[in-house]
């Protein structure tokens, strides 16, 4: 009897299983795929308050993510970093003064430390206006971060494990039926197999697909729905130099990105807001989204954006609540938790959300189950690093100096990119190893035997 089975292995269902199992409880986790192969892997990748969001005077939205924005960032320095964004004043868009006032706002409202705060640039003052347009020459900097959002999935689900849950990847919850306070949930594995376990409680977090797993709750009355967005990204060539990025405003009064990619070698453009109303696990950029993104990117670069620069795209689906907005741009990115008892079991439904806010998600979820579950544990994740994320002072140039000296028999692009995502487990990936050779069969790309065996052995590959 386990005391809570999560369904979902993006961003919110990893995270809640990481709270449940950290405060003592039976935790049972099962996504269909595997661990963020939809949503959690398809975002834009920043950590963030969402400066847009207050048009929509969404300010209790935009303070909870800026305190989550440091939070994080302390608990994952080497997958979070800080990035500088760049957003261009265009002549006929918002008003300067609104933007001043939003970037003060942005500045003040969740009690920022860590990060630097808004400053005004001029092509006289800096070169980051350089790419742009010559007609722009002013802009507005501050501060948000990045972050590698599958792997921010993976550690999660990982610290969960490490605390007692049991995760399984590739396993789909087939049947929920509630009797006498205990759910019977029906799973069925990658290779047919099926199987029922009982729990006290369920959170249905399976993102796109969360009125599908809800419908299978026997007379579960439907309180919530979902709305599907559809968000579609660019890789393109490199288009400028430096680790800032770039805050467009398009004449719809949608906002774009464009931002270094891996290791500024290339550029992420996104993203689009489309109603989505197919299948979210084939979800793919339109041949008009494409045009989008590179018209209204090339309303701010000097060299326009044409479909020739493009490498690759991805697009996600993001499960928003509905709040019946007529525009999907405007459709509130705050979460809610549905709660639903049948025949005295409880289950939490997760509508919308960030990757900024899954944290605060997840203690949402263990106070409404708190009394069902008889939790006594107090929340614990605030303070506490994720795997990896113990750098001592957050301080990730500071460890990566000290990591290049112990590995300098390594491949410098290597060593780094290990560092990034393992953070200070790079010693249990790399295992002993002292010579590029003894770290096994190298398939290209870096990847060799050692991370191979770390990942099936730690990270359910």
């Amino acid at each position: 009897m386990y005391d809570l089975v999560v369904i979902g292995g993006g961003i919110n269902g990893a995270g809640i299983a990481r709270d449940a199992a950290g405060r003592g409880l039976r935790v049972l986790l099962c996504e269909k795929d595997d661990l963020a192969a939809h949503t959690s892997s398809s975002s834009t990748k920043l950590i963030h308050g969402g400066l847009r969001y207050l048009e929509h005077y969404d300010f209790a939205l935009v303070r909870k993510a800026l305190i989550e924005r440091e939070v994080l960032l302390k608990a994952a320095p080497h997958i979070i970093w800080p990035m500088r964004f760049v957003l261009p004043y265009q002549s006929g868009l918002r008003p300067a003064w609104m933007i001043r006032l939003g970037l003060f706002l942005y500045d003040h409202l969740g009690g920022r430390k860590i990060l630097p705060p808004t400053k005004v640039l001029s092509r006289r003052s800096s070169d980051k206006l350089g790419p742009l347009k010559p007609h722009l020459v002013k802009a507005f900097e501050y501060s948000d971060c990045w972050v590698e959002d599958a792997r921010l999935v993976v550690l999660n689900a990982v610290d969960a494990k490490a605390k007692g849950a049991t995760i399984l990847t590739r396993t789909e919850c087939t049947s929920l039926e509630a009797d006498g306070g205990t759910w019977s949930v029906g799973l069925r594995g990658e290779q047919g197999a099926d199987q029922t376990v009982q729990a006290r409680a369920v959170v249905n977090a399976a993102g796109p697909w969360v009125e599908t797993v809800a419908g299978h709750a026997v007379g579960r009355s439907n309180t919530a729905h979902v709305r599907l967005v559809k968000g579609s990204h660019l890789i393109t060539q490199k288009l400028f130099e430096g680790d800032h990025a770039y805050f467009f405003q398009n004449g719809d009064g949608r906002i774009m990105f464009a931002i270094p990619y891996e290791n500024g070698t290339l550029t992420l453009i996104g993203t689009t807001d489309l109603p989505y109303d197919g299948d979210p696990g084939e979800v793919h950029i339109s041949d008009s989204e494409i045009d989008y993104l590179c018209d209204g990117a090339s309303e701010y670069f000097d060299t326009p954006i044409t479909p020739d620069k493009i490498v690759s795209t991805y697009a996600g689906v993001r499960p928003l609540y509905d709040d019946l907005s007529a525009d999907a741009s405007s459709v509130t990115r705050d979460y809610v938790l549905s709660r639903d008892t049948i025949a005295d079991a409880p289950m939490i439904s997760v509508y919308g959300g960030k990757i900024t806010t899954y944290r605060k998600l997840a203690e949402g979820v263990l106070d409404l189950l708190g009394q069902d579950l008889e939790i006594n544990a107090s929340a614990w994740t605030e303070a506490a690093p994720l795997p990896g994320g113990d750098v001592p002072g957050a301080d990730f140039e500071r460890f990566f100096k000290d990591v290049r000296k112990r590995y300098d028999w390594m491949d410098p692009s290597l060593v780094h990119r290990l560092a990034r995502a393992y953070g200070s487990r790079i010693g249990e990936v790399v295992n002993g190893a002292e010579t590029a050779e003894q770290l096994g069969h190298h398939y290209g790309a870096g990847l060799y035997q050692a991370e191979v065996d770390y990942l099936v052995r730690t990270e359910f590959a």
